[in-house]
């Protein structure tokens, strides 16, 4: 007896295709959630184990970051947490090499001023995703590494968080 949700060998090795015209189990797409701390992603309904805020499995990290639609951070990345007023509250995968700064040194610092991202084509995506809960993905800026003189180019993907405290995931990208 098959059970409704499981998919059979002769199921997985479908094609695309194949698989696009049979419904799925979702009405809607599932949010993809993030380790802020490892990068690895996983596909699941609930926001929460039980009482507690989904954590990272891989890494022990204490909660992911909800995402409505799938992203790859590259080794180049860097991913850092922030809270409503754009303060760092999390730094994470790639963090001290591409920024030149330990968690502890941007904890609770604003994460514009203390990396010193400018050069933005607008206005500050960081502030636009906060405000409006939309995503700012590749805007070209530049930042100021810890121990570099010069600032170098790089590219900012903002990430609006969908839960009650609200906040932002930053990945930032040097080039």
């Amino acid at each position: 007896m098959k059970r409704e949700g499981w998919r059979t060998p002769s199921e997985i090795t479908r094609t695309p295709r194949e698989r696009a015209a049979r419904p799925t189990r979702y009405h809607h797409g599932v949010p993809v959630f993030i380790c802020p701390g490892c990068g690895a992603r996983e596909a699941a309904a609930e926001r929460t184990m039980g009482h507690q805020p989904r954590g990272c499995v891989r890494c022990g990290f204490g909660f992911q970051f909800e995402l409505m639609d799938d992203y790859y951070p590259g080794p180049r990345t860097a991913l850092l947490v922030c809270d409503r007023a754009r303060r760092v509250i999390a730094a994470g995968l790639s963090t001290l090499a591409i920024t030149g700064y330990r968690e502890r040194d941007l904890l609770g610092h604003g994460i514009v001023e203390r990396l010193s991202i400018a050069d933005f084509p607008g206005e500050d995506p960081t502030n636009t995703a906060i405000e409006w809960g939309v995503r700012a993905l590749g805007v070209t800026c530049s930042f100021q590494p810890n121990g570099v003189s010069a600032p170098r180019p790089a590219t900012l993907d903002c990430f609006p968080a969908y839960d009650d405290d609200g906040g932002l995931l930053v990945a930032l990208t040097a080039r």
